[in-house]
Protein backbone atom coordinates (compact mmCIF):
# COMPACT_ATOMS: atom_id res chain seq x y z
CA UNK A 1 0.00 0.00 0.00
CA UNK A 2 1.57 3.11 -0.68
CA UNK A 3 1.27 5.84 2.25
CA UNK A 4 0.11 9.05 1.36
CA UNK A 5 1.26 12.94 2.57
CA UNK A 6 -1.35 14.90 4.32
CA UNK A 7 0.91 17.90 5.21
CA UNK A 8 -1.11 20.02 2.22
CA UNK A 9 -4.17 19.74 4.58
CA UNK A 10 -2.22 20.97 7.80
CA UNK A 11 -2.19 24.39 5.75
CA UNK A 12 -6.10 24.81 6.35
CA UNK A 13 -6.71 22.74 8.61
CA UNK A 14 -5.97 23.97 12.23
CA UNK A 15 -6.51 21.65 15.37
CA UNK A 16 -6.96 18.62 13.44
CA UNK A 17 -4.01 17.16 14.33
CA UNK A 18 -5.94 14.13 15.78
CA UNK A 19 -7.69 13.39 12.66
CA UNK A 20 -4.31 13.59 10.95
CA UNK A 21 -2.87 10.37 13.83
CA UNK A 22 -6.38 8.30 12.74
CA UNK A 23 -5.61 8.45 9.49
CA UNK A 24 -2.30 7.02 9.87
CA UNK A 25 -3.27 4.49 12.16
CA UNK A 26 -5.98 3.45 9.54
CA UNK A 27 -2.82 3.46 6.99
CA UNK A 28 -0.75 1.33 8.90
CA UNK A 29 -3.43 -1.75 8.41
CA UNK A 30 -3.46 -3.41 11.43
CA UNK A 31 -6.03 -5.85 11.31
CA UNK A 32 -8.90 -5.14 13.83
CA UNK A 33 -9.18 -9.07 15.55
CA UNK A 34 -12.55 -10.75 14.60
CA UNK A 35 -13.39 -12.46 17.98
CA UNK A 36 -15.63 -12.03 19.25
CA UNK A 37 -18.10 -10.51 16.62
CA UNK A 38 -19.84 -7.12 17.84
CA UNK A 39 -22.33 -4.74 16.65
CA UNK A 40 -22.54 -1.05 17.24
CA UNK A 41 -25.36 0.74 17.35
CA UNK A 42 -26.72 4.19 16.73
CA UNK A 43 -29.55 4.52 19.47
CA UNK A 44 -30.69 7.99 18.93
CA UNK A 45 -28.92 10.90 18.25
CA UNK A 46 -26.14 11.30 20.99
CA UNK A 47 -26.57 7.65 22.26
CA UNK A 48 -24.79 4.44 20.75
CA UNK A 49 -24.82 0.68 22.33
CA UNK A 50 -21.72 -2.40 21.56
CA UNK A 51 -22.64 -5.23 21.61
CA UNK A 52 -20.45 -8.33 22.06
CA UNK A 53 -21.06 -11.91 21.70
CA UNK A 54 -19.28 -13.22 24.71
CA UNK A 55 -20.85 -16.79 24.71
CA UNK A 56 -18.93 -18.54 27.99
CA UNK A 57 -17.61 -16.09 30.08
CA UNK A 58 -18.64 -14.82 33.13
CA UNK A 59 -18.93 -11.28 34.44
CA UNK A 60 -15.22 -12.12 36.65
CA UNK A 61 -13.65 -12.34 33.23
CA UNK A 62 -14.68 -9.51 31.43
CA UNK A 63 -12.91 -6.50 32.02
CA UNK A 64 -13.88 -2.91 30.54
CA UNK A 65 -11.36 0.01 30.53
CA UNK A 66 -12.10 3.49 28.97
CA UNK A 67 -9.01 5.91 29.35
CA UNK A 68 -9.24 9.43 27.21
CA UNK A 69 -10.13 8.19 23.59
CA UNK A 70 -9.85 4.33 24.15
CA UNK A 71 -12.46 1.70 25.21
CA UNK A 72 -10.67 -1.54 25.90
CA UNK A 73 -12.63 -4.62 26.59
CA UNK A 74 -10.75 -7.41 27.68
CA UNK A 75 -11.38 -11.33 28.41
CA UNK A 76 -10.06 -13.89 30.15
CA UNK A 77 -10.80 -17.47 30.54
CA UNK A 78 -10.16 -19.01 33.82
CA UNK A 79 -8.22 -22.06 33.40
CA UNK A 80 -10.87 -24.94 33.77
CA UNK A 81 -10.07 -28.20 36.42
CA UNK A 82 -9.16 -31.45 34.42
CA UNK A 83 -10.12 -32.33 30.62
CA UNK A 84 -12.78 -32.29 29.04
CA UNK A 85 -13.70 -34.89 26.09
CA UNK A 86 -15.37 -32.89 23.02
CA UNK A 87 -17.07 -34.46 20.07
CA UNK A 88 -17.16 -31.35 18.45
CA UNK A 89 -15.94 -27.60 19.63
CA UNK A 90 -18.11 -25.00 18.04
CA UNK A 91 -17.58 -22.36 21.43
CA UNK A 92 -14.78 -21.02 20.94
CA UNK A 93 -13.29 -20.39 24.84
CA UNK A 94 -10.26 -18.44 23.70
CA UNK A 95 -8.65 -15.31 25.57
CA UNK A 96 -9.39 -11.53 23.53
CA UNK A 97 -9.15 -7.97 23.90
CA UNK A 98 -10.45 -5.54 21.74
CA UNK A 99 -9.75 -1.74 21.58
CA UNK A 100 -12.24 1.00 20.28
CA UNK A 101 -11.34 4.98 19.46
CA UNK A 102 -13.95 6.70 21.12
CA UNK A 103 -14.81 10.71 19.41
CA UNK A 104 -14.28 13.66 21.52
CA UNK A 105 -16.67 13.82 23.86
CA UNK A 106 -18.26 9.90 23.92
CA UNK A 107 -18.40 8.59 27.22
CA UNK A 108 -18.89 4.95 28.52
CA UNK A 109 -22.64 5.53 30.44
CA UNK A 110 -22.83 1.41 31.60
CA UNK A 111 -22.33 -2.05 30.76
CA UNK A 112 -24.31 -5.14 31.32
CA UNK A 113 -24.42 -9.00 30.46
CA UNK A 114 -27.47 -10.89 29.54
CA UNK A 115 -27.93 -13.93 28.12
CA UNK A 116 -24.17 -14.13 26.56
CA UNK A 117 -23.87 -10.47 25.13
CA UNK A 118 -22.26 -7.45 26.65
CA UNK A 119 -24.29 -4.56 26.01
CA UNK A 120 -21.88 -1.47 26.77
CA UNK A 121 -23.32 1.55 26.44
CA UNK A 122 -22.03 5.06 25.13
CA UNK A 123 -23.24 8.52 25.28
CA UNK A 124 -22.24 11.69 23.76
CA UNK A 125 -22.27 15.35 25.72
CA UNK A 126 -21.00 18.29 24.21
CA UNK A 127 -20.07 20.55 26.94
CA UNK A 128 -21.80 24.18 26.73
CA UNK A 129 -18.81 25.72 26.31
CA UNK A 130 -18.11 24.17 22.46
CA UNK A 131 -21.98 24.61 21.28
CA UNK A 132 -22.23 26.44 18.59
CA UNK A 133 -23.29 30.32 19.50
CA UNK A 134 -24.24 33.33 17.50
CA UNK A 135 -22.17 35.78 17.61
CA UNK A 136 -23.78 39.90 17.04
CA UNK A 137 -21.72 42.37 15.38
CA UNK A 138 -21.45 46.26 16.51
CA UNK A 139 -20.17 49.33 14.61
CA UNK A 140 -17.52 49.20 17.13
CA UNK A 141 -15.11 47.56 16.24
CA UNK A 142 -13.64 46.71 19.84
CA UNK A 143 -16.85 45.79 21.38
CA UNK A 144 -17.75 42.29 20.39
CA UNK A 145 -20.70 40.46 22.38
CA UNK A 146 -21.79 36.84 22.07
CA UNK A 147 -25.09 35.89 22.50
CA UNK A 148 -26.88 32.52 24.13
CA UNK A 149 -26.31 29.26 21.99
CA UNK A 150 -29.00 29.53 18.94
Amino acid sequence: MRPYDFSPLYRSAIGFDRLAQLFDEAQRGEAQPSYPPYNIELVSENKYRITMAVAGFDRSEIEIESERDTLKITGRKAREEGTRNFLHRGIASRNFEHSFQLADHVYVVGAKLDNGLLNIELAREIPEALKPRKIAIDAAADNVQTLKAA
